[in-house]
């Protein structure tokens, strides 16, 4: 697996398919996942792009952030770290979830790297909660990887991620790619995510944008998408029926020809 090593982080690893003289896409992962969650999105999009998918820091073969980080701002930073070790000037940045945040994050942040926006399924996080419940939501978060382990957390939290309609055979894979979550990564996008609050940057993002959900997302429900949406100038809200949180595993062909076709029009 390549990897990068950041100054003052560690190392970053991640996978890479498709030419490296083509366009780049950038694949973020979310709370749960790392990158290999991305494997047919990869693929597919290899066929036209050159494809990375990192580890975000205290995820797979990536580095354990110490002490644990506690913004998204801190991720994006990172992020910006890797595309600049990897020597990339303008990206196709793709995010879902809490890699939405980052993305978001990023686009405002270093706006001149980022040719097109795609957010799915995104959170708004602790900034849309009143303070005893961002206050629960983040001590069962904690609770949960820090004291009942990666496992049970899996066993518990997996099958929300999905629609009624979902394989045991799909909802059984994601289980396992979470079961190896760690409390390094978990901790901090449980941190960050307790302390989200991007309402001021939404109405600056200036890059087009695409906006994608799953039609019967638990985690994130269809009005977040549609409130970010409302937010963001230049963006567009694209449903993916009968899919939930995991949108893009769900229906992996679906959610390519909504990338490929928005990244093919101007």
């Amino acid at each position: 697996m390549p990897k990068v090593n950041l100054e003052k982080h560690g190392e970053i690893h991640y996978l890479e398919r498709g030419d490296s003289d083509k366009e780049k896409i950038i694949l973020l992962h979310g709370l749960g996942n790392q990158s290999k969650t991305w494997e047919e999105q990869l693929n597919m999009l290899s066929k036209n792009y050159h494809v990375i998918a990192w580890d975000a820091p205290g995820y797979g073969g990536s580095y354990d952030p110490y002490p644990w980080i506690h913004h998204f701002e801190e991720f994006s930073k990172i992020l910006n770290q890797f595309c600049e070790a990897l020597n990339f000037k303008k990206i196709f940045l793709v995010g879902h979830s809490m890699g939405a945040a980052i993305a978001i994050d990023f686009a405002y942040r270093f706006p001149e790297k980022v040719k097109k926006l795609i957010i799915a399924d995104p959170t708004r996080g602790g900034a849309f909660k009143d303070e005893e419940n961002n206050q629960k939501s983040l001590e069962n978060r904690l609770y949960a990887i820090n004291e009942e382990g990666s496992v049970k957390l899996a066993q518990d939290r997996t099958k929300n991620l999905f629609s009624d309609n979902a394989s045991r055979t799909l909802i059984a894979k994601s289980e396992k790619i979470m079961q190896q979550v760690r409390p390094s990564g978990y901790s901090s996008v449980s941190y960050s995510l307790y302390n989200l609050n991007q309402k001021n940057i939404y109405p600056k993002i200036e890059v087009s944008t695409l906006i994608i959900c799953g039609e019967e997302d638990k985690i994130t429900p269809v009005a977040e998408s549609d409130y970010i949406h409302q937010q963001i100038p230049y963006s567009k809200l694209s449903i993916i029926p009968k899919a939930g949180h995991l949108c893009f595993l769900e229906d992996p062909e679906g959610f390519q020809y909504r990338i490929i076709n928005f990244l093919m029009n101007s």
